[in-house]
């Protein structure tokens, strides 16, 4: 019943940037974390950035000093801001959501792909 919609994937050089953004259909307030995870071809997915519901943020070492994960509470919307892109970041890349008592339901965008080219 909870969707969460994606946007902002695409080409980019190595060096770009791009901002990806995760429309939430209930209010972000509603879930105990909102995170963005990423995977790239024939590899698991990893977390990439979370934020608690207690405003905690924590990032993958990988991408520290590169991506900042955002809220806007009026626009249920998370965003992901991606600088300085390698080719190494290129994945598909997720928004989840859990919510719920000890975080027992988790919602999932459809992904958007990124690609850095070299």
């Amino acid at each position: 019943q909870v969707q969460l919609v994606e946007s902002g994937g695409g080409l980019v050089q190595a060096g770009g940037s791009l901002r990806l953004s995760c429309a939430a259909s209930a209010s972000i307030f509603t879930f105990n974390d909102m995170a963005w995870y990423r995977q790239a071809p024939g590899k698991q997915r990893e977390l990439v950035a979370a934020i608690t519901s207690g405003g905690y943020i924590n990032y993958a070492n990988s991408v520290k000093g590169r991506f900042t994960i955002s809220r806007d509470n009026a626009k249920n919307t998370v965003y992901l801001q991606m600088n300085s892109l390698k080719p190494e970041d290129t994945a598909v890349y997720y928004c989840n959501a859990k919510g719920g008592r000890g975080s027992l339901y988790s919602y999932w965008g459809q992904g958007t792909q990124v690609t850095v080219s070299s």
